[in-house]
């Protein structure tokens, strides 16, 4: 296992940062891998958890907290980045700005029906080749697809 260090963001506001950990949250069911995908809050786009960077807490800890809070998933990541894929963030101070989004592994161990973003998103385990046609960013579309836990780095 890699070992990260935690990031410090004090001081910083949410939108001086323009890079987000990301979880690809996944399960492997008859030898067969499924990705876990949700819907944005704002245009319902397919999404994958994603969120900023948090004061105290490694990018691959990051994810897997923004894994639980909008997926309800709990599971682990080895901390490795599996790649990075851009995309525009709109939020209601700044509007639109380009975003980085590193993406880490997260094995699920659990699934709940109450967590935190429940009543605002949807989700949905599929293939990872359906998973790269629903997602809308091309680079991810390419993670997603390549991904496979089982084999070597």
């Amino acid at each position: 296992m890699i070992k990260q260090l935690p990031i410090s963001v004090s001081g910083s506001r949410k939108y001086d940062v323009r890079s987000q950990f990301a979880a690809l949250c996944y399960r492997i069911r008859k030898n067969k891998i499924q990705i876990l995908l949700i819907t944005s809050r704002g245009t319902r786009r397919w999404i994958v958890p994603k969120g900023w960077p948090m004061h105290g807490l490694t990018p691959a800890q990051t994810a897997a907290q923004e894994a639980w809070e909008e997926a309800g998933v709990r599971g682990q990541s080895d901390g490795r980045c599996l790649g990075i894929y851009s995309y525009s963030k709109e939020t209601d101070e700044n509007g639109h700005f380009p975003c980085l989004g590193m993406i880490f592994a997260v094995e699920v161990s659990s699934i709940a029906d109450e967590y935190p973003e429940a009543g605002e998103r949807e989700r949905r385990w599929v293939s990872r080749k359906k998973a790269a046609k629903m997602v809308d960013e091309p680079e991810l579309a390419r993670i997603l697809l390549d991904f496979d836990p089982r084999r070597p780095i």
